[in-house]
């Protein structure tokens, strides 16, 4: 999938550009990350996807995703400016567990992280947020849904993830720049919410 703002014009930032935001996109392997940075980005993603080799299926689990034939082998990089003078800068990380010591250094200048589930397979996204906890860095859910993919209740995705009451919990088609585009918002709008909030005395 080609970038959602395919343009010579879209490449370089505007000289009135002041703040960049970075924001981490993870999730265990094949839940549609690379997908979801380049629904959204505006310059062409930078992507490190590598053929699967029969090695490599020895110890990724390919159980719902059988079709898949690339895994990202270092990152996805995405830009999204949303004004003149603010820039969003979208960094995917690699689902594979080897991949952890990468993860907690990718964590490192984050302002908070979006993690992206299936259904088929929510224990998976229990490392990734344990990585992100013990970081210390905020982090918003978004359900990638999949076809087939069983459907259920916020409440029992909520459960089953065992989330705080604040955490915020989307469902997403990381195809559709509409729909990640929600998803991305409900992180941002929660990470304000952290940064806004007046200190308990």
């Amino acid at each position: 999938m080609d970038s959602a703002l395919a343009s010579e014009q879209a490449v370089y930032l505007p000289g009135t550009v002041r703040t960049a935001v970075k924001l981490l996109v993870v999730g265990h392997f094949a839940v549609g990350k690379t997908t979801f940075v380049g629904s959204l980005s505006e310059i062409r993603p930078l992507r490190t996807e590598e053929t699967m080799t029969q090695a490599g299926a020895e110890v990724d689990d390919l159980a719902g995703t059988e079709r898949k034939t690339t895994t990202t082998v270092a990152m996805d990089f995405g830009r999204l400016t949303l004004s003149d003078s603010l820039v969003l800068y979208l960094f995917g990380a690699p689902g594979q567990h080897r991949f952890t010591r990468l993860w907690k250094d990718m964590t490192q200048g984050a302002l908070g992280a979006l993690v992206l589930a299936d259904t088929r397979r929510l224990e998976q996204s229990f490392p990734v947020m344990a990585v992100l906890e013990e970081r210390g860095l905020p982090y918003a859910v978004a359900v990638n849904r999949f076809e087939g993919s069983p459907v259920f209740a916020e409440e029992e995705i909520r459960e089953a993830l065992d989330l705080l009451p604040e955490t915020p919990l989307v469902i997403c088609d990381a195809r559709n720049r509409i729909s990640s585009t929600r998803a991305l918002i409900a992180l941002v709008q929660y990470l304000q919410s952290l940064h806004t909030r007046t200190p308990q005395e």
